[in-house]
């Protein structure tokens, strides 16, 4: 009871309100005594005591040393380092719930969401191995399928050789170079190389003969599964593309946009497409020319330009946007 300091029962500058209970009785350690005020910084830990037949339940705290500068109280010394709130009407759970208090329980608070933290990322890298096992299987089918596809190939039309396909690449890549396999050399982005020009060659066809170099990285590390490509790897290995003799090559426009393209894709067909387009038209912007044509507005854009550039369109740029015009001054002329 030496903790215990004479208080008006006002609260004081910056202090809260957050419990008050009615019916509490204060013992000094088995002593009954009236209610006094004590300061937060003097608590260790405080614990619950249930009640019993003819015994009202109790919360116990346990208290440091009396200060030697402390303030007039009841009691200048005491002989225990504990007291006791007895509760007549209920109420002994909610102050444990609200708030714990003294440095101890800082520490625990501290302490449960460490805890709670470390079983939240357990569960997630769980998650996650699961995941990978699972990616794993899958390759391994994907594999195990074009394995059947070379060894049955007189005996799969080709209709049916299109679906395995297409199955395979839904599933990702069967056998994904990767850097355990090829060292992190030059060797590696030659292989990877090859692989791009096997993967992305029907999809380019698909989509015109060209492909901006932000969807072939999504589409491959699609296919890849958790063999994930870095952006570094897959421009050093389109940078080889060409050198290899493959039937794709890397472009970087004017404007430093780097596409995908199909070694047959003709830059004079492209630019007669686009005049053709603009002259039907009679004007478009980059938006529009993408919508008709059916492509990304950035490649549409990287169109419209270059034929800007070989001097078959001219540009109104304005407030309302960059709009292309057939070049009249080269075919009235």
């Amino acid at each position: 009871m030496d903790r215990f300091v004479w208080t008006s029962g006002l609260l004081e500058i910056n202090e809260t309100l957050v419990i008050q209970q009615r019916g509490v009785r204060i013992y000094d350690g088995e002593e009954k005594e009236c209610c006094m005020a004590i300061l937060l910084s003097q608590i260790v830990f405080i614990e619950e005591q249930a009640a019993g037949i003819g015994k009202s339940a109790k919360i116990v705290v346990h208290l440091h040393p009396a200060p030697p500068n402390k303030e007039p109280g009841p009691f200048q010394s005491s002989k225990n380092s504990y007291v006791k709130l007895s509760f007549k009407e209920h109420g002994q759970i909610e102050p444990g719930r609200i708030k714990a208090v003294g440095i101890v329980g800082i520490e625990r608070k501290l302490e449960e969401k460490r805890k709670e933290t470390d079983k939240n990322i357990s569960e997630a890298f769980e998650d996650l191995s699961k995941l990978m096992i699972k990616a794993k299987e899958m390759v391994e089918l994907s594999k195990s399928i074009a394995n059947k596809i070379k060894d049955k190939q007189g005996n799969i039309t080709e209709d049916e050789t299109i679906r395995f396909k297409s199955y395979l690449l839904s599933m990702g890549i069967a056998n994904p170079v990767t850097r355990e396999t090829y060292g992190s050399g030059t060797q590696y982005h030659m292989q990877l190389a090859k692989q791009l020009a096997g993967i992305l060659q029907a999809p380019l066809e698909e989509r015109g003969g060209i492909m901006s170099l932000t969807e072939v990285y999504c589409l491959v590390n699609r296919a890849r599964g958790m063999e994930l490509l870095s952006p570094e790897d897959l421009v050093n290995a389109c940078k080889m593309l060409e050198a290899l003799k493959l039937p794709l090559r890397l472009r970087v426009f004017d404007s430093g946009v780097m596409v995908i393209e199909l070694q047959s894709h003709k830059e004079e067909e492209m630019v007669a497409s686009a005049l053709e387009t603009v002259s039907e038209k009679g004007s478009l912007t980059s938006e529009e020319f993408a919508k008709l044509v059916g492509m990304s507005v950035l490649l549409a854009k990287e169109r419209l330009l270059l034929a800007e550039k070989m001097g078959h369109l001219c540009r109104d740029d304005s407030v309302e946007g960059l709009r292309f015009y057939p070049n009249l001054f080269m075919t009235q002329s």
